[in-house]
């Protein structure tokens, strides 16, 4: 299974998926095919067979259809009979109350996940 090591851009997160369960989603992500960037990252985690899966999620701005796109891969993480752990991680500006209830309601929709809250504040 290839690593995917994506770079950030003005619309798209950068993105970095390892095959050892570790996963990072990280930026803006308002990509004008979000079928197109986020369905291959659907694919490969359907193939994780990481028994300890830890997803870092630190997203400044999600658009409607990348909000439901991450949920997906959550679902698909949280339900794999694979993945024995799951952790992700919530990064969150101090400010942002609705990133902070984003990562609540993805919580309440998923079963072994286990949340952990990282609240920072907004760079200078």
């Amino acid at each position: 299974m290839e690593n995917i090591m994506i770079e950030p851009t003005a619309s798209t997160p950068a993105v970095r998926f390892n095959a050892s369960g570790r996963l990072l989603i990280e930026g803006r992500s308002m990509p004008e095919n979000v079928l197109g960037f986020y369905n291959p990252l659907i694919e490969w985690v359907r193939s994780l067979k990481s028994e300890i899966t830890r997803v870092d999620i630190n997203l400044e701005y999600v658009n409607s259809s990348s909000s439901k796109k991450l949920l997906e891969i959550l679902r698909i993480l949280d339900a794999s009979d694979a993945i024995k752990e799951l952790i992700v991680n919530w990064h969150y500006e101090s400010d942002d109350e609705d990133a902070l209830e984003k990562g609540q309601i993805y919580e309440e929709l998923l079963h072994k996940a286990v949340f952990r809250y990282h609240e920072y504040r907004e760079a200078a």
